[in-house]
Formats: structure tokens, sequence, C-alpha cells
């Protein structure tokens, strides 16, 4: 038996599991009223810890406690090996009883609205008991969601290059980024529009990193113009699409948002209109990211299998 199995065996599961709680609470005092123990047990446990592994893992700090480099490496890998065990649990559960289950997702707004809700609405029907979790938001917040294991795949048009050695990364579809404006709005007239014309127009936009802020970036300074500076910055997509529907503000997002009817736009109804105006380098690939080393439950093989069919009409598209 070589050292590292000797000390695996030694370790404790719940020890771990302390040290855990520990490092979120940042003190024994507040981990221990979150695990309703004894602080004496709590230094006791991170002691046994300690000893096995033969080096300190924590150490105090003006902001508390804090782990040492060999105290992160242990946390890191207990959340992973917990996480496993719950899902674990998640799957016997789904495998004996296929109607229930729970599925957390991280996904942006818009695929919030259109074939993720697609999706849902058709698993829910045919089981009424399963789960549904969502996250929101741009690739900047479901990227960290996803290697935390707050979520257990991540449906996004990722932007740039995601680190390839954490995650497997398999495309759905090509989409398109639109400019959108209201019907009342003097460019919804307009039969032709350059980008430089609408430099100096009110916008409302997403973040300068999420992925419809860079291709509306990268798209101007393609044609040599400066990125529009947007009077309100929302990853909202129901607020920007609101805004734009007033007729004052210009805004983008996804074309594939107009497939699916349980959109914003379409609850706007008509009030929104696509300029005819070319965004460079608008089109992206919606992507389906998940964690490499994890192995996906039963409940999320079978949602990406459903995303692929409701989505099968966009892929063919060119």
């Amino acid at each position: 038996m070589d050292d590292i199995e000797r000390i695996a065996r030694r370790l404790k599961p719940q020890d771990v599991r302390v040290l855990i709680a520990v490092v979120e609470a940042g003190s024994m005092h507040k981990a221990a009223a979150r695990l309703r123990t004894s602080q004496s047990a709590i230094s006791r446990a991170i002691a046994d810890l300690e000893h096995s592994v033969g080096e300190r893992l924590l150490e105090r700090s003006r902001h508390g406690i804090e782990p040492t480099p060999y105290g992160r490496v242990l946390v890191k890998r207990g959340v992973a090996a917990f996480d496993e065990f719950r899902q674990g649990v998640r799957d016997i559960k789904f495998l004996a009883d296929p109607s229930a289950g729970e599925l957390r997702i991280g996904c942006t707004e818009a695929m919030a609205a259109g074939p993720v809700l697609a999706v849902i609405e058709e698993l829910t029907r045919q089981h009424p008991h399963l789960v549904f979790r969502l996250m929101t938001g741009s690739i900047l917040v479901l990227y960290p969601a996803l290697t935390a294991r707050q979520v257990e795949l991540v449906i996004s048009p990722a932007p740039g290059a995601i680190p390839a050695e954490h995650v497997n990364v398999a495309s759905l579809f090509e989409d398109n980024a639109l400019v959108m404006a209201g019907i009342q709005s003097r460019w919804a007239r307009w039969r032709r529009i350059e980008l430089e014309e609408l430099v100096n127009e009110p916008w409302t936009l997403p973040a300068p990193g999420s992925s419809l802020g860079i291709i509306v970036e990268a798209a101007f300074r393609a044609r040599g113009l400066p990125p529009p500076a947007p009077t309100v910055v929302t990853e909202s997509s129901n607020i920007r699409n609101r805004l734009a529907a007033t007729g004052r503000f210009l805004t983008v997002f996804s074309e594939y948002s107009l497939r699916f009817p349980r959109t914003d736009h379409a609850q706007l109804g008509p009030s929104l209109k696509a300029l005819p105006v070319e965004l460079p380098g608008a089109r992206r690939t919606v992507k389906v990211i998940t964690l490499k080393n994890r192995a996906l439950s039963p409940l999320a093989e079978l949602f990406i299998d459903r995303m692929r069919a409701v989505t099968k009409p966009l892929a063919k598209e060119k």
C-alpha cells in the first residue's frame, strides 16, 4: 500500500465536510453553529484531518480563518466528491422513478425563454414531478457556477475561449445577432442602414464582456467605428426589449428568440422590429457546456437529447 492510499484510507468524509464548512463560514464558531455541533468537535476534526494528510490546512488572518494551499486543494476535491455522492443519489431516484428528478441548468435569459422553456414544458408534461432549477446570466456568471458545481450544464453562446481542460463543449446550433428597435422608431422605416449611422443613438445593451456585448463591440470595431456607449446596461433581455419598444432605444438580441413563441419579444407582440443593418461577425454557435470528469445524470442526458431535437431546425440553417 503506497502513501497516498494509506492517507486516503485514514481520511474521514465527515472531517472533510467539517473543513469545507469552516472555509465557507470563515470561522470555527460559525461552522459549529451551521453543523449544530461544538467548537471543540470542529477543532478536533480539523486536527485529525491535518494529522492524516501531514500538512497544515487552515491559518488565521485578519479576515478570519482561511485555507492554506493544501486546504484549498482538499476543499476543492471534497466539494466535488460530495457533489458526486449527491448526484449519485439523484440518479438512483431518477432510474427508480423516471417521472421524478431534479436538474440544475445555467443559460442566458433569452435561451431560458426560448428553447430551454420549450424542452422544460415538454418534459414536465410527460413527467409532472420533475424539478428544474434555472440560473440565468451571461457566460461570465455561468461558467464559474458550472465549475463550482452549482449547475450541471450550461447552454450559452460562449464568447472567446473557455478553458478546454476543465469542460466538454458540444455545439447545438448557429445563431445570429439582430439590431432591434421599436416600430415607432424612425429607424424602423428605413430599408437600409449603415452601422456608422447608429453609433451615437441611445442603446441599451448587456455588459461589455457578455456574448452579445462582445458581438456589438467587435462589429463596430470591424467597421473602424467606436462601439456605442449604452445609456442602459443590463443583462435582462426583458428590460432591454421594453426600452427598445418605446422607440427611443436600440438593442440587440438573438435571432433564435424570434423562433420560439414564449419569449419576451413575443410577449411584446409587434412592437419590435429587426433593423436592416449588418453586424459583422454576428454569427455564433450556441453550445452545451459540461464539466470534464463529471458523469452526466440521466435527466441531464435526456434534457440535452430533447434540446437537440427542439433546435434541430436551427442547426440545419446556415
